[in-house]
């Protein structure tokens, strides 16, 4: 396994979108809602600029409803959304055989809840080897959930960082980050900057 301590590498990392959807989206504050979908949906723009593997789930999309559609219209034409019937993705072998199929060795985390869905996976991730971070600001719960989530997986040996943090990450350099910002189609996330 790479070093824990080590920057995430775009040739290496994949970006999970967990359970974005209203049905979640509708149990957090209302000064929360849409600064979340926007922040997710920014980074999946980024994702898709820097050809960086999308996989996105949605936990029983016949009972819950389907992925947001702004969110699902970001994706990779080839994808689709996994129809999540257990809380970590790693439970279920359809998404994990999708995970195995990236060869990505690194799984960038975010969505709804990041207690429930968003630490299942990441521990079970982590538990299947793989290097494992969770954007704070790309996830949430309704308070305290959120912070007792992000502790959880801390101590489970998941990096914690940020939409802008990740973004850094993933650029490495002032060339590309003149190129991705050059294909971006959207402004930055209120209250965002670079």
């Amino acid at each position: 396994m790479d070093n824990a301590h080590s920057l995430f590498d775009r040739g290496k990392s994949c970006l999970v979108v967990i359970d974005v959807q209203q049905y979640f989206i509708d149990k957090l504050p209302l000064d929360q809602r849409q600064p979340i979908v926007e922040r997710i949906s920014w980074l999946m723009q980024v994702a898709g600029i820097l050809e960086i593997p999308i996989i996105a789930t949605a936990e029983d999309i016949a009972k819950v409803g389907p992925l947001l559609p702004e969110l699902e219209a970001l994706l990779p034409s080839d994808s689709n959304v996994h129809d999540k019937m257990s809380f970590g993705l790693s439970a279920q072998p359809d998404i994990l055989t999708a995970v195995k199929e990236t060869g990505r060795s690194e799984f960038v985390l975010v969505g709804l809840e990041t207690d429930v869905c968003v630490a299942q996976s990441a521990i079970g991730l982590i538990e299947q080897g793989y290097r494992v971070a969770v954007i704070e600001d790309g996830t949430a719960s309704p308070p305290p959930h959120h912070d007792l989530g992000l502790r959880r997986m801390a101590m489970a040996g998941s990096t914690i960082s940020s939409v802008k943090g990740m973004y850094y990450e993933w650029v490495r350099d002032l060339a590309t980050d003149a190129r991705v910002r050059s294909r971006w189609q959207r402004d930055l996330p209120r209250g965002m900057t670079l």
